[in-house]
């Protein structure tokens, strides 16, 4: 199991331990100081079935200095995958890939709790 994790989150810290008491077995990606790859992010939305403006911290933008594409199209898909790319901390956190190959925005217990049967 990997965590895509920020330490400084609380949804982050909560999700970590609740894997943790679970007994599982995991990996943390500490994702902004090491920004996923293309091909890595394209995984996790794949695995997610979302697509990248879903998971994307659209409120932080402005406070990143960072201007989001225009519209939420698949037109516009490859503009918000870059921006992902060039901006790791606009990436919903935390995201949780499970043993199984499914994935989880892991911000509500239940996220976390589906994560963790997954990797059972």
């Amino acid at each position: 199991m990997e965590i895509w994790y920020n330490p400084k989150c609380s949804k982050c810290r909560v999700a970590k331990e609740a894997i943790e008491e679970a007994g599982l077995a995991y990996n943390l990606r500490y994702y902004l100081e090491d920004g996923p790859s293309e091909a890595d992010l394209r995984d996790v939305i794949e695995r997610l079935g979302l697509e990248p403006w879903e998971i994307c911290r659209t409120g932080d933008a402005s406070g990143l200095g960072v201007e989001l594409p225009a519209t939420k199209d698949a037109a516009h898909r490859e503009e918000w995958m870059a921006t992902l790319l060039a901006h790791p901390a606009l990436i919903q956190r935390p995201l949780v890939v499970a043993d199984d190959g499914t994935a989880y925005v892991a911000r509500d217990p239940d996220a976390v709790a589906a994560s963790i049967d997954h990797s059972r």
